[in-house]
């Protein structure tokens, strides 16, 4: 048998006209401001109580009770009782159940009915019994009012009695009575006209409270769904982007077919552009993790002559006719450890920001290395800061505009736009890339002369790279002389990717058996008993997660090495569910020199004997499955 919680009542109310359900509403407030229960959720009490009380005035013997619940929390909670089938309205039900955290209705054994209505409050349940001696206190000092209106009442009753018995003066008591009947008319049209104000503002709160969470609800879901659309739309970009590159790459080896000067310019042209299109796709997808917050640095030593010499190359077609983009060749006098991809994206947007409001003159980088007060809390390096400077002689930013143009989707109006298309997000991703990194982006800017951009980031970024269990695990191997492998297996659906992934495991595996069906790839790999297996992670069917997971329950096929190909950033690979992978590797960065060094590593169980007679004989044979 079960018990009930423990109740600690109040005050209970006879709700006989208007006045009696203000003073309902007014002990009510009383007792949440005494249990700590305030703001929202006060405010929601005791409207719906205000509203209930209105709804039922009238009702036979309708009493409403405040009382204290002990529960897993202290429930202030407000009990109407009255002997009769009339029911509240079913709008003031559901607003109930919407806005309080417990409402019920029941039909009482008497056919009366019980309305209760409840909100939860932060005190403990221990103190309830202790809240409710000084809620009634409190209650008790609220009822002097009442008390000199009852007394009011007992005078009014003896005057009368006076009156009768003082038969000269009924002419006056006459006079006084129909002046008494004028005053309580007004009063009684007053209060109707107060009431009804009152109850169309109750009503409205409810509806705007209802409706204010619906709002809420909806923003919540449209932020999930652009954010998850974000991320879907950047991957199905990435996969043929990546495809386009390796495939240019290809047809630039050397070991690849001559081309001519002007093929050659073309598909350097390509593969250029596929790699700035892979760029661009990777900032849309940081701007949904920045505003999530999973946008996560990974400091490297950078070596800034080579990023700048990249940027030259990447920037220099972009730059209109007639102006001059100036990137210098800067020798490091200290060590730069940051994330080069961030700073890469910064100086970009910062520069083509910059190209694209210059059409004569220049736009300028300048770069200097500046101590800067060393930060106790910091390791070495942290007292010199890198300063990069790009100074153009374009249209200029009004000083109105200078710190709107750091919002999202913000664009300056007037001739700023003309003929020059963009999507507001370059500067505030720059800034917010710059603050990730420890350093700040500022505008200095004269309308009609040019703009100043200065970006100033720490040389050595505080916090840690994290490290990539996949990679450690051969950390300190050498490999071996000689092809890496002699059979491998490729478990991937992308014939766009396989056809430049092949070419990349020339002289590194004797033999290759690619699989486009990921639901063959178990069996395959314990009849061929590959010396590793490349396996993509994103496929129709069965995943490549659940692939190396029936790889590693299988005794036959646990023991082979498996690296792992995806288009997926690091942050959006579930590392726990490949533990014990040899390797994780970006498809977009793939190399030969990244394979080599995958299958090189030592393997974490010695590979099963091969029977001579079945094992893969060294070609460059490749079949497909």
């Amino acid at each position: 048998m079960t018990t009930g919680p423990s109740v600690h009542e109040l005050i209970t109310i006879a709700l006989r006209e208007g006045g009696d359900v203000v003073t309902l509403r007014r002990c009510t407030q009383s007792a949440c401001r005494a249990v700590g229960l305030t703001g929202s959720p006060l405010v929601r009490l005791t409207t719906v109580v205000s509203e209930a009380g209105e709804n039922l005035l009238g009702a036979s013997g309708l009493t409403a009770q405040l009382r204290l619940e002990e529960r897993d929390t202290v429930v202030v909670a407000v009990r109407f009782g009255w002997h009769e089938a009339r029911r509240p309205p079913s709008t003031l039900l559901t607003a109930a159940a919407r806005l309080l955290d417990d409402s019920s209705l029941r039909e009482t054994d008497d056919g009366g009915h019980e309305l209760v209505l409840a909100q939860r409050t932060p005190a403990e349940p221990a103190s309830a019994a202790g809240l409710a001696a000084d809620v009634r206190g409190r209650l008790a000092g609220a009822d002097t009012a009442a008390d000199l209106i009852e007394a009011l009442r007992t005078q009014n009753h003896q005057l009368l009695a006076s009156l009768e018995e003082s038969q000269h003066q009924q002419e006056e008591l006459t006079r006084l009575n129909a002046e008494l009947e004028e005053t309580n008319a007004g009063v009684v049209a007053l209060y109707t006209e107060l009431a009804s104000e009152l109850e169309e503002t109750n009503s409205g709160v409810v509806a705007l409270y209802a409706e204010l969470e619906d709002k809420t609800r909806q923003l919540e879901l449209a932020h999930e769904y652009r954010t998850r659309f974000w991320a879907n739309v950047s991957h199905e970009l990435r996969s043929p982007v990546n495809s386009v590159i390796a495939l240019a790459r290809l047809l630039l080896d050397s070991g690849a077919d001559p081309l001519s000067d002007e093929q050659r310019q073309q598909v350097a042209l390509v593969h250029a552009s596929g790699s700035t299109l892979l760029a661009l796709v990777d900032e849309l997808l940081d701007v949904a993790k920045a505003e999530s917050g999973r946008l996560e640095p990974h400091p490297t030593e950078v070596d800034l002559r080579a990023l700048l010499h990249q940027l030259r190359g990447t920037l220099q077609g972009t730059a209109q006719p007639g102006v001059d983009l100036r990137i210098p060749d800067h020798l490091q006098q200290s060590p730069l450890v940051t994330d080069e991809v961030m700073l890469t994206r910064i100086l970009r947007n910062v520069l083509s920001n910059a190209l694209k409001f210059t059409v004569e003159g220049s736009v300028t980088l300048d770069v200097t290395e500046e101590p800067h007060e060393a930060d106790p809390a910091g390791g070495p390096g942290r007292d010199t800061r890198f300063v990069f400077r790009v100074q153009d002689t374009g249209v200029g930013i009004p000083a109105a505009d200078i710190e709107r143009v750091f919002e999202e989707f913000y664009q300056v109006r007037g001739p700023h736009q003309r003929g020059r298309a963009g999507t507001g997000l370059g500067l505030p991703y720059a800034r917010r890339l710059t603050e990730l990194l420890d350093g700040r982006l500022t505008l200095d800017s004269e309308v009609g002369r040019g703009t100043r951009a200065v970006i100033e980031i720490p040389a050595r970024l505080a916090r840690p790279a994290p490290e990539d269990p996949a990679a450690a695990q051969g950390t300190g191997q050498r490999p071996p002389a000689g092809p890496p492998a002699g059979h491998v297996v490729v478990v991937d659906d992308d014939e766009a990717f396989l056809a430049g992934f092949g070419p990349l495991l020339d002289g590194l595996a004797a033999s290759v058996t690619v699989l486009t069906d990921s639901g063959r790839a178990v069996d395959t790999v314990r009849r061929e008993r590959p010396d590793a297996v490349f396996l993509d992670l994103n496929m129709p069917g069965t995943s490549g997660y659940e692939v190396r997971e029936l790889l590693a329950a299988d005794p036959a096929t646990a023991h082979v090495p498996v690296v792992v190909l995806t288009a997926l950033e690091p942050a959006e690979v579930d590392l726990e569910r490949l533990a014990d992978v040899r390797a994780v590797l970006n498809k977009s960065r793939l190399t030969p020199a990244d394979l080599t060094a995958a299958l090189g590593r030592r393997r974490t169980a010695p590979p099963a004997p091969q029977d001579p007679t079945t094992a893969p004989r060294p070609s460059r044979a490749k079949e497909r499955r």
